[in-house]
Formats: structure tokens, sequence, C-alpha cells
């Protein structure tokens, strides 16, 4: 039996009634299950969740999918692929205006706005996504476990690294360690030496770690569907004197800006925070991305953590803290953590050394 998670619709319905929506279509694999705990990765199949604020709650999904029936009040139903995708949308939602998950392919919604011209479609993500940005108590205890299992992984891999190596060996070093915790997929990760750290996203290839180099190790997998990141940034053998500058420079910018954090606060002020300790090292063009993002049931998820964001902080938020300085043609340091907003302050989630380390 598939139930819906009563506390957390609620929770969405409050939303829905301050943005002025009656119904919704929930439609993204992570806010489903974040609604009725079936993870589900539809791919070009009909998955969606309608919700009411009569208390309706409707799964609709692909025979393939293997949904049992739902315990009431959620009530399931399927089609198979010979069947209209949307014929049983088109039968439940009512007249007038529609919330529609961002996520929803345009094919569909096409096609319910064809059968159904009485409906009209409205932006409605920001119910499901404003709850989900604030945590549950068992949504925090799966970060914290996350986490604690990320810093596991780093001194793992940090160890791992000698003579030799390659940013694709040690990629797939880390890949098995998350594996043998129990991470549910694989995404990317980034390993980066040398001049590859200059580029905030470089994919691992087959650079061959030498001295001198740093070491860009941002390291993130859901363990095993809630998300843990976290960076940190090493030197093989030797450190140069601007190296060491610039790394002293990030790690500074990063404990001051998780020094502030507490409720209430805009999010553009952390970023702010940091990004002027930057400035004020001369290294302001240098530090080219935002300062961090939400993470939870996905690693990029709201609140946006940037100098334009006017989102405030509050109790249960989860986002990640990461300056850095990117120098190209020659090296890069970012220093990341994921933290948790407190009713006094902020719980820092990750525990792995953030001191210089020059490995011999």
């Amino acid at each position: 039996m598939i139930t819906l998670h009563e506390s957390r619709a609620a929770r969405v319905r409050e939303e829905m009634r301050r943005q002025g929506l009656s119904q919704i279509l929930v439609t993204y694999t992570s806010s489903v299950y974040y609604l009725t705990g079936v993870w589900i990765t539809p791919m070009e199949r009909q998955l969606a969740l309608y919700l009411d604020l009569d208390g309706r709650a409707v799964l609709f999904g692909n025979d393939l999918f293997g949904l049992p029936a739902g315990e009431p009040p959620l009530i399931c139903r399927t089609h198979n692929d010979t069947d209209d995708p949307v014929a049983d949308i088109a039968a439940t939602v009512r007249p007038g205006r529609l919330g529609i998950d961002k996520w929803w392919p345009s094919r569909h919604l096409l096609a319910l706005m064809e059968k159904r011209p009485d409906v009209i479609p409205v932006p409605g993500s920001a119910p499901v996504d404003l709850c989900r940005m604030r945590k549950d108590k068992e949504e925090i205890e799966a970060l914290r476990q996350a986490s604690k299992l990320n810093d596991q992984v780093m001194e793992q891999a940090v160890g791992f690294l000698h003579e030799g190596v390659t940013e694709e060996e040690t990629a797939a070093f880390v890949e098995s360690c998350y594996k043998e915790r129990g991470a549910s997929r694989g995404e990317g990760l980034i390993c980066s030496f040398g001049p590859d750290c200059a580029d905030p996203h470089h994919e691992p290839d087959r650079t061959v770690l030498r001295p001198g180099d740093s070491v860009v190790l941002d390291l993130f997998m859901p363990i095993p569907r809630y998300w843990c990141d976290m960076t940190r940034t090493v030197f093989w053998q030797t450190v140069a004197p601007e190296q060491q500058k610039v790394y002293d420079t990030v790690r500074a910018a990063n404990e001051k800006a998780e020094s502030l954090i507490r409720p209430g606060m805009k999010m553009k002020e952390i970023d702010r925070a940091a990004r002027s300790l930057i400035e004020d090292a001369g290294y302001g063009p240098q530090f080219t991305h935002r300062l961090g993002h939400g993470l939870g049931l996905d690693c990029h998820e709201p609140p946006d953590n940037s100098q334009v964001s006017e989102t405030v902080t509050e109790p249960g938020m989860v986002f990640s803290v990461e300056p850095g300085i990117y120098l190209p043609g020659s090296f890069g340091v970012r220093v990341e953590d994921l933290v948790l907003v407190t009713e006094t302050g902020c719980e820092v989630l990750n525990s792995y050394r953030k001191d210089l380390q020059v490995l011999k």
C-alpha cells in the first residue's frame, strides 16, 4: 500500500492556500517521493500526484511502475503504454486554475490543455518547494547521517592520493567508497588536479597528479536518498606562497559566513559576508559563482544562496557554503560545508578538517 505523508501534505496545502491555489499537480520524482515515499523515475512516461484543498490525493502512473493500491486518502490510478497517459488526469482536475510542477514535460501539459480548455495552468511548484526547503526532523537526521558518511569518504579520498594517480582513478575510487555506504545512485564527482582546479565544474579526466598541484575534491552523492556535499582542497608535496594565501582566504570566507548564519537573515547577506572578504584580498573577480545552494532530496534545490537571493533563513533550512577562488592556467581552491539553520544559529554538518594539508 502507498500512503500519503499526511503532515507534509498538510503543510503543502497550507502553502497552496497562501499561493491562492486550490489544486496542483506534483510531477517531479523527488517531490512525489517526499509526499508518498515512492521513488519513480518515469523517463518518457507519465507520473503525477494531484492534490486539492478538499483533501483529494490521486497518484497517476504507468503500469510498468508497479504501483500498489493507495491507502486512503491516497488513490492510485494507472494506465498502460497503449492508453492515453493524460486521460485520467483530464477527468480528475477541476475547471479553473491548476498549479503545474515546473518539471512536467510540455507534451503532457499541452495534451491536458487540449482536452480541458476550461483549465488554466499556472506555476505551481512553490507549495512543495517551500515545504521541502524547511526540513522536518526525519529529513534532518537523514542529512546528518549522510554528511557523517561523507566525512569518512573524504578521509579515504585524501588518503588515496598518490604519485602517478589520475583524476579518473581518484573519482572511481571515491564512487566505490560511496557504494560501500549505500549510495543509491551515482551522479558526477569533481576530482581536479593543478590547473584543472581553476574550472569549478571540471569533469575528471586522465590528468596525472604532480608535485605542487592543488587538489579539489568536491564529493557529493545521495545516501541513500538524501544528499551529502562537501569540498576540500589539499596540496600535493609542496604549497607555494600564493596557493597558501588563496587557501587561507577561501577558508576564512567559508568560516566567516558560517559564523553569521542564524534565522532571519537574507541569503544575500551570507553571500556578501564571504564575497567581501575575498574581494578585500584582491580576488573578487576570481570568485565566479554563488556562495551555495539548498540540498536535500536533490543536490541543488531551494534556497538559492547567492548575491541576489531575498530568501530569509528559517530553522530547518540546509544549504552549502562554498566560496572559491579560481586562477585559470594555474590552480583553484574551494572549501565547502553543508549547514543546518537552527533556532539560534547554524549547525555545520561536516566535520572533516579544514586546516591546510600538504600531502607528502
